[in-house]
């Protein structure tokens, strides 16, 4: 770690061994590289500067890390690495010292990539990787830079929130998004971490009910080229440069410390009883395939860092679709990626991680092992096993789809609860069944995991927001410069008629009588619910479901709300509420048709009914009744359970908070509204 600290006195250990290291007398300087054959540290007087203005040679140890002490060094120097070594493909190496390279262990970036086709690792539009000489243009004066960092911190009393899992309610959003055009929010602090972690965002949260934010990626990114050329950038930001340093796009200040912000939003966040989750991208970087710019692994010790084909090393493997996949079976390359997450918990207090990819860090030699190295050092490490994990489960690889296979501990993104409420309130055929499993925790999946284990969400940041699941048939994505091809087209969303916004009054009631109907679905379901955030608000895209390079008004968050924008939110608040004063991950579920017929969700046969109903219940006085009905047409049901009385609490074919006729009273029968859900709360007479 960067703090000062005394020279270590063990050097063999990856942390604080690697990385620049602060001493009182200057700053040790390691790097890990097996197979180079000459390291040399590149200092750098400024930002704009061009080349380096000092090279100094390490020394390579036994363990293949390579090391310097320079004196009278500060924090807030600036420097990167030439790796010497044999360039050879065909043997999975592709050392280039014309490459200014960054320090994977840097906690800081000083200055960001500017492209330029000097950069490329090779010539463009080459094909035979073994017989092309590498690119020897310099990159120094495009190159990023590192920079060195005192992390030290007045935490305070700052302490986990350590919300458990059964109360966790997650709000995943962007640094940027939420805050660039809130008005509660001044303008220098606008799209940053002081901004996330302002009064008007906590108090947003808060009122909402969240426990806990996710946040897209924070992590120093770098630009794909391609985006480059269309005047886009990467907005979501899984696209990895520095795992270790926090992202200067969110930082207020070109000159600030990045990483002291990041740590005063945690804290604001923490006082506020809000756990902050990151989404961290470890299976590729940005240096992408081989016509990607050599930045930092590929030229440190492409061998270790960067899986090949057993049979080609000269060529990626890709299960990413992003040109490369970390090398997670090198003991170096995994305690790097172990190194990091310590990192983030350890000095930056994050409660816990999203892992975009899931399965490529799990993967084996051939196939994904739950029971693998990676996974054992996280259940081994007594920091890491403390936190949350939450994984992506799958990948672009064979057999890439792994729902359900991750260890107990874990907790899984459930796309198949996405798809099948939204395939119930589009009026699919045969789906009740399926919503009968995903509704009560998807134990089919999970087996004897508990509840929270599925993460159940109707949207995410991948894909089309609440609004426009019920606005667009088909995507909208030609402003991303891919001509609409991009992005998934089996989105299960319905525009009800009419593509895109209508003055239709009628049709505008449907809407949002079916957000309320999703939204309602997601928090009473067993499981941990994630919301999308600004979905609450009524957040659209223009049915852009891919906008991952949109960093403008496609993805900002619009703040200033129409009369039905604030009426969705209390909805959601109430709904939120709802779901905490009746938790339901220890429920117990039957279900039973509108006749009152039971329903085994586990049975072989299908059953294909448009109203069906459940009791979930925690013990004799906490019985909630839910009753759904997806059909156009209302719906008479038999009421289970003659000797309770009935108050209705939620009723999402209207707009109000309750709608009470039945209050306090027995019924034998109640009538269900065409496509709503009802909910009521009985007690012994």
């Amino acid at each position: 770690m960067d703090r000062t600290v005394p020279l270590p006195q063990n050097l063999n250990r990856a942390l604080p061994g690697l990385g620049p290291v602060l001493t009182k007398t200057g700053i040790h300087f390691s790097l890990y590289s097996e197979h180079a054959t000459a390291v040399e540290l590149c200092l750098f007087e400024t930002v704009s500067s061009e080349t380096e203005s000092q090279r100094i040679a390490l020394e390579k140890g036994a363990d293949s890390v390579w090391r310097v002490h320079v004196p009278n060094l500060k924090a807030g120097c600036l420097y990167g690495y030439r790796v010497h070594g044999p360039y050879r493909p065909a043997e999975g190496h592709r050392f280039n010292p014309s490459k200014l390279l960054l320090d994977p262990y840097a906690k800081a970036v000083g200055r960001t990539l500017q492209w330029n086709e000097g950069l490329w690792s090779i010539s463009p539009g080459t094909s035979d990787q073994d017989i092309q000489p590498p690119n020897t243009q310099d990159s120094a004066p495009y190159a990023p830079l590192a920079k060195v960092i005192d992390t030290s911190f007045a935490w305070g009393e700052d302490r986990p929130p350590k919300i458990p899992w059964e109360e966790t309610i997650i709000y995943e959003t962007h640094v940027k998004g939420m805050t660039q055009q809130h008005p509660g929010i001044p303008e220098e602090l606008r799209g940053t971490y002081a901004g996330l972690a302002s009064e008007p965002v906590l108090e947003h949260l808060t009122r909402l009910g969240i426990t806990a934010i996710e946040l897209l990626p924070v992590h120093q990114i770098a630009n794909e080229y391609h985006l480059h050329k269309n005047g886009l950038t990467n907005y979501w930001g899984y696209n990895p440069l520095l795992f270790f340093a926090p992202d200067v796009r969110f930082a207020r200040l070109i000159d600030s410390d990045p990483a002291t912000e990041f740590k005063q939003m945690v804290q604001a966040f923490h006082q506020a009883g809000i756990e902050v989750i990151l989404d961290m991208v470890l299976n590729h970087t940005a240096e992408g395939d081989l016509h990607g710019p050599t930045l930092s692994f590929r030229g440190i010790d492409n061998a270790v860092y960067y899986r090949t084909s057993p049979s080609h090393p000269d060529r990626y493997a890709n299960f990413t679709g992003c040109g490369n996949t970390f090398n997670l079976h090198h003991p170096q390359a995994r305690q790097l990626v172990l190194d990091v997450l310590r990192y983030w918990v350890d000095e930056m207090h994050v409660d816990g991680f999203r892992l975009d990819l899931a399965v490529t860090v799990g993967r084996g030699r051939k196939s994904f092992k739950p029971e693998g190295d990676f996974f054992k050092a996280i259940q081994q490490d007594p920091v890491l096993s403390q936190v949350k994990w939450i994984a992506e489960p799958w990948d672009l690889g064979p057999r890439g789809y792994q729902l359900s296979n991750f260890p107990n501990g874990w907790s899984e993104w459930n796309d198949q609860y996405r798809q099948t409420v939204r395939k119930f309130w589009r009026e699919d055929s045969h789906q009740a069944q399926s919503l009968t499993k995903r509704v009560s925790g998807s134990r089919d999946l999970f087996g004897d995991r508990p509840p929270h284990s599925t993460v159940n969400y109707i949207t995410s940041h991948d894909g089309f927001t609440l609004e426009d699941l019920v606005t667009y048939q088909h995507k909208h994505n030609e402003a991303n410069g891919e001509n609409n091809h991009d992005g998934h087209n089996g989105h299960d969303s319905c525009n009800y008629g009419v593509e895109g916004p209508s003055d239709d009054p009628a049709l505008n009631v449907l809407r949002q009588q079916q957000k309320r109907n999703l939204l309602a679905t997601l928090l009473l379901s067993a499981g941990t619910p994630m919301i999308s955030g600004g979905d609450e608000i009524g957040r659209t895209q223009q049915g852009n479901n891919n906008a991952y390079c949109q960093d403008n008004l496609t993805s900002w968050y619009d703040w200033h709300l129409s009369e039905d924008q604030k009426s969705f939110l209390e909805f959601t608040q109430l709904i939120i509420q709802l779901r905490k004063r009746h938790p339901l991950n220890h429920a117990s579920w039957q279900w039973f048709q509108a006749d009152g017929q039971m329903i085994d969700p586990y049975a072989q046969e299908s059953i294909d009914v448009q109203c069906l109903g459940c009791v979930s219940s925690e013990n004799e006085n906490a019985v909630l009744l839910m009753l759904w009905n997806n059909g156009n047409q209302a719906c008479d049901f038999t009421l289970p359970g003659n000797s309770r009385s009935w108050k209705v609490l939620l009723d999402t074919s209207s707009r109000e908070k309750a709608d009470s006729p039945a209050s306090g009273k027995s019924l034998n029968t109640l009538n269900i509204a065409p496509r709503s859900l009802k909910v009521l709360i009985g007690a012994e007479k």
